[in-house]
């Protein structure tokens, strides 16, 4: 579930043989599935396993997880990276925020996973983001920018070799394009 380096393990392992017996390592997510999740690692006192986590065998330690993160953990990786500036410790959760969906799931949630989890993190760089409001009969998304989006003279060059690009590529059977529908006028609504 969590791939965890080698370099990583080695790691925990030195961490925790400077604590008491039997502690572990707990992976969580504060606010999972949401703009604000949170990705971290702390210790796990043997006290501090409730019955609903779920434990990981690692080499040298066991890794705990909650029964809220598990689902939004998918694809997680923890890697110990030693550079010319020190090592640290990095974990990536590309799921964190948004649910990883199944592919046999409805082309609606399919292409919603992908601007959450892909494109609207793009975005938000820019203080931009992106939602679907439909999908059409005939194949369309109907996608609606807001934030800095809204009033950028980019726009058209982000919908249409950006977003409709990347999703087309992804599902080139199914989706025809896609369509903005935001009012993208100079004004109050507007972001800046």
């Amino acid at each position: 579930m969590i791939d965890i380096s080698p370099e990583a393990q080695a790691h925990f392992v030195k961490l925790l043989s400077q604590q008491p017996d039997n502690t572990r390592i707990r992976v969580f997510v504060i606010n999972p599935g949401t703009p604000s999740a949170e990705c971290g690692v702390s210790y796990c006192p043997e006290n501090a396993v409730e019955d609903s986590d779920e434990l990981f065998p690692y080499d040298g330690f066991d890794a705990v997880v909650d029964a809220e993160s598990k689902a939004y953990l998918d694809d997680a990786a923890i890697d110990y990276v030693t550079d010319k500036l020190g090592a640290q410790l990095t974990l990536k959760a590309p799921n964190a925020r948004v649910k990883k969906v199944d592919d046999n799931a409805p082309l609606v949630e399919r292409i919603n996973y992908i601007l959450q989890s892909e494109i609207n993190p793009q975005l938000a760089n820019h203080g931009g983001k992106v939602e679907m409001v439909e999908l059409t009969e005939e194949g369309f998304a109907i996608l609606q920018f807001g934030g800095g989006c809204n009033g950028c003279s980019m726009v058209d060059v982000t919908l249409k070799e950006g977003i409709e690009k990347q999703l087309l590529e992804q599902f080139p059977e199914e989706l025809k394009g896609v369509r903005d529908v935001t009012e993208h006028q100079p004004g109050e609504h507007s972001y800046y």
